[in-house]
């Protein structure tokens, strides 16, 4: 591919990002599922056979641009949340009751779901049935913005999706906290691999430090980032330091690299301490226009970044990352899309109940966030960082069977989300306006 043409396809592509949400807005269709279709077929192209986008050669490649990906999206979700999560009120934490549902029973669930049938049903080996159903369970804060809430929204605007939309907030506040939560199921993936379980010993420090003890340095990590960050931004001593007043934004991107470089120097999860830096910025003058500035900022480059995902994605699809799927990936994509997320995630909200100050999840919208999982750029990291730290001899066979998972959620999902969502807004508005009525 000679220079000249590479110009020419970053431009096309750059152009292609700036018009699709426009061109899109009113149909039944997501960005996604578009970019991987131009992906698709830019690999069939006759120059293609020149460039091969092989993830497991460009491993290193292909985890570093991902995790780059994710750290961008968990910020901007971060920012976006309007709904605060104060550490000592009890009524703030139960307004993230449909979050701590999901994490807490709906995750664990998916991935035991997707292991079990991958090694139980399908033959596949432990390490790799249990890194499969680590990777493939999270929901993805990179894809999954035709569902989740759309930017932050300050005092007197008359939107304000997360605080009246529960299925939304539900959504968003998942996919914030889940792409760190999933990494204890990796790293016990990655010790099946390698024979560092042995015995009770091995099982107490993968409980006692991956599960609980990364967990807790992470986020204590991110809260102290984002809370240095926010006071030097708002309230510095120094009226030169508060970069509020001048509006520049590019604090929001030294903030997600410093919290999680700084959490992964203590060996705490990056992941979580991203989201967490982004909500403790967030909750200092909460309703400071800085806020979206902020968040203006980190989705641009979200949106670049997952165009050269989404088109890398699509481009290795038709030039072999399918090569090794068989009926057993098949198999865990369709399942899992149609059955175990949905599942997991609808026993996961039996029997919530969201209070009067922040409206409620009837069946239907159980329903909508049970079934609306989107999987995408996280679960490429994942399966790109284990299989660079154990040897998985599956390795290409996990490649082929999460580009069709990925590839199947991002149509089926694409294709449902606007109409389904559509339809629960105009739902919610006529309960909202009968409610208005009564109470009048």
């Amino acid at each position: 591919m000679t220079p000249e043409l590479v110009y020419v396809l970053l431009g096309g592509a750059l152009l292609l990002a700036a018009v699709l949400p426009q061109l899109l807005h009113r149909w039944a269709l997501s960005a996604p599922i578009v970019l991987v279709t131009v992906g698709m077929l830019v690999g069939l192209l006759p120059f293609s056979d020149e460039v091969a986008l092989d993830p497991v050669a460009l491993r290193p490649v292909v985890e570093h641009v991902t995790e780059l990906t994710v750290l961008v999206a968990l910020m901007g979700v971060g920012l976006a949340i309007d709904r605060p999560l104060r550490w000592r009120v009890r009524a703030s934490w139960r307004s993230w009751a449909p979050a701590w549902r999901l994490l807490a029973i709906g995750m664990p669930l998916t991935v035991a779901g997707v292991a079990v049938l991958a090694w139980g049903v399908l033959g596949v080996a432990p390490p790799a049935a249990v890194l499969l159903g680590a990777a493939l369970a999270p929901t993805d804060p990179v894809l999954a913005s035709d569902v989740q809430v759309g930017g932050p929204t300050l005092e007197g605007d008359v939107d304000e999706i997360d605080e009246e939309d529960e299925v939304r907030f539900a959504l968003t506040s998942e996919a914030g906290l889940n792409d760190g939560l999933a990494f204890p199921a990796v790293t016990l993936a990655v010790l099946l691999a390698g024979g560092g379980l042995a015995g009770w010993s091995g099982w107490a420090a993968w409980l006692g430090w991956d599960v609980v003890g990364k967990v807790v340095v992470g986020v204590a990590a991110g809260c102290a980032v984002g809370w240095a960050l926010a006071r030097l931004a708002f309230r510095s001593p120094a009226r030169s330091l508060r970069l509020a007043e001048v509006g520049e934004p590019l604090l929001a991107i030294a903030a997600f690299l410093l919290a999680y470089g700084v959490a992964e120097l203590v060996h705490g999860y990056g992941f979580l301490a991203v989201f967490a830096c982004a909500l403790t910025v967030r909750s200092v003058e909460r309703d400071s226009d800085y806020h979206r500035h902020m968040h203006d900022v980190v989705h641009r480059l979200e949106t670049l970044l997952t165009l050269v995902v989404l088109l890398g994605l699509g481009y290795a699809i038709t030039t072999g990352l399918l090569a090794h799927l068989d009926w057993r990936g098949v198999v865990v994509g369709v399942a899992l899309v149609l059955l175990v997320r949905p599942l997991a995630g609808y026993l996961a909200l039996v029997g919530y109940r969201c209070s009067d100050e922040h409206g409620r999840l009837d069946a239907r919208e159980r329903v909508a966030v049970a079934f609306f999982g989107v999987r995408g750029v996280g679960t490429l990291f994942y399966v790109a960082y284990a299989t660079g730290a154990a040897v998985f001899p599956e390795e290409r066979w996990l490649w082929s069977a999460v580009g069709f998972t990925i590839a199947l959620s991002v149509l089926v999902h694409g294709v449902l989300a606007t109409p389904v969502m559509r339809r629960l807004d105009i739902r919610r508005d006529g309960r909202d306006a009968s409610a208005e009525v009564a109470r009048g």
